[in-house]
């Protein structure tokens, strides 16, 4: 399997963390701090639990452990702090994808879980694909978030990303 797709997936991941970390500098602090309900609590939780995540799994695949006591860890106290080390991440994300060969992307991939530590082994496209699948559940709970604060998140879907349409809507609406 090509590596474009998840080429194309961390560049979405960045896009989408760009927009929603630009909206979270909007609302009042305790509007982004309010415990909601969700799985981590508010939105600055899970902010923090992306990035946690993201960090463990990247350190994972580049053999460097990012070593944390829970999936619940402040990793950073302000949203300023979170969403430099965010877009780090992401650039170190796409960077990482770019050097992937289809002989890696089509093996194995071995690690043990924080949540039961058990060796574990996957095909490595499962473990790519849950890894930008979890950023993405996350981020939808995110928007609904967002939501919940009367921001609105605007169009989240993948295929609106600029630069990922063939034909544009201006060239629909020419022809």
């Amino acid at each position: 399997m090509p590596q474009q797709p998840y080429a194309t997936l961390a560049a979405y991941n960045q896009w989408m963390n760009q927009r929603l970390y630009a909206l979270c500098e909007t609302l009042p602090e305790a509007e982004y701090r309010l415990d909601r309900g969700a799985f981590f609590h508010s939105i600055h939780g899970t902010l923090n639990h992306l990035l946690l995540a993201d960090r463990v799994w990247f350190g994972r695949f580049t053999g460097q452990p990012f070593n944390v006591p829970s999936l619940d860890t402040e990793l950073y106290a302000t949203l300023a702090e979170l969403r430099v080390a965010r877009a780090q991440l992401d650039q170190q994300i796409i960077d990482w994808v770019a050097t992937l060969s289809e002989h890696r992307i089509a093996g194995e991939f071995s690690y043990t879980s924080l949540i039961n530590p058990q060796p574990r082994r996957y095909p490595m496209s499962v473990v790519l694909s849950h890894f930008f699948n979890h950023q993405t559940h996350h981020r939808g709970q995110l928007t609904t978030l967002l939501s919940q604060c009367g921001t609105d998140p605007g169009l989240t879907d993948l295929i609106h990303m600029p630069g990922v349409a063939l034909v544009t809507p201006e060239w629909q609406e020419e022809n």
